[in-house]
């Protein structure tokens, strides 16, 4: 029984001392960190913070150069082969393992054949660039954007009506998350303020754009003439639908937009969104479906601007 009790003892006396060692080591750890840390800002220099921005400014320059163009869904099938390559190292999966690094060997090479009209349009944007134009901070910039949408909105919808009246074909993309700026590039920069004029200049049969499609990109005109994919679908498509129509369902495939399509023939106003048509709207259901799809609902509106939000409606109560 002593011996017992001996062993015990020493068993617990050496795991006292076990933790009391580990005690010690995450105190000398954390000490030689922070040591670490202290000598690297001792002989950090002017030089390496603009090293930092420049990566930065690099690094924000790919996102936006993915999130302005429909690379983005491109990128995300990259990330799926990548995971999927992870997987398979994981899973010792010899096939799909041997197939995925042998196309991550030419990756480079394939990125920029993928990615070459990304990459011309980022370099033209560079050598355009004025310093001078950048902003910085606009605290007022997301509700100028929904001013500007929803003027772009009810313009589309009275034009809408006048070019169903008047049997005038007309082809309007409403851009959204999925940028369009190769699509845009393919008409011609118009970057104008969104009127019932403007488009019905556009429009006019015999005006020299109106066969192709007008870019609508944050509220403004941003090119009109543009050449929509068409869609591959045929089969599923009414064959009575024009070329007008399976443009419009043909973006709707590959983008997340919203299209404004007016028939010719007909003077029927439909909407494409998603790879799906639908028709006969008038100015009120037109006006209720562009709002519905590209303005922010109230409780997101909320969200973003709540403090602002419950001023404005404290200083109603006070009125």
């Amino acid at each position: 029984m002593l011996s017992v009790k001996l062993c015990d003892k020493i068993k617990e006396q050496n795991i006292i001392n076990i933790q009391e060692q580990k005690k010690g080591w995450v105190a000398v750890n954390f000490a030689e960190y922070f040591k670490n840390v202290l000598n690297t800002l001792n002989t950090f220099r002017f030089v390496d913070f603009i090293d930092i921005a420049v990566i930065a400014f690099i690094v924000y320059s790919l996102f936006k150069l993915v999130r302005d163009t429909r690379a983005e869904q491109l990128v995300k099938g990259i990330v799926i082969l990548l995971v999927a390559y992870l997987a398979a190292t994981l899973l010792d999966m010899l096939m799909l393992e041997n197939l995925l690094r042998l196309m991550f060997e030419f990756g480079v090479i394939l990125i920029v054949v993928i990615f070459q009209p990304e990459i011309r349009n980022a370099l033209e944007q560079l050598g355009r660039k004025n310093i001078k134009n950048l902003k910085v901070f606009n605290r007022n910039i997301r509700d100028e954007l929904l001013t500007t949408q929803r003027k772009a909105i009810d313009d589309v919808v009275d034009s809408a009506v006048i070019f169903s009246r008047e049997k005038v074909g007309a082809l309007i993309v409403f851009e959204n998350k999925t940028k369009l700026s190769d699509i845009a590039n393919t008409g011609v920069e118009i970057n104008a303020d969104t009127s019932t004029a403007i488009l019905g200049n556009l429009f006019f049969n015999k005006a020299p754009l109106h066969d192709g499609a007008v870019i609508i990109s944050n509220g403004r005109i941003k090119s009109a003439g543009c050449i929509l994919p068409l869609t591959s679908r045929n089969e599923d498509v009414d064959m009575k639908l024009g070329t007008r129509h399976r443009a419009s369902i043909g973006i709707s495939e590959v983008s997340d937009a919203t299209v404004v399509v007016v028939s010719e023939e007909t003077g029927a106003i439909s909407i494409a969104q998603n790879g799906t048509l639908t028709t006969n709207y008038d100015r009120d259901t037109l006006r209720e479906e562009l709002e519905r799809r590209l303005m922010p609902n109230k409780e997101k509106k909320k969200f973003f601007g709540f403090f602002s939000a419950e001023k404005e409606s404290k200083n109603d109560e006070k009125k």
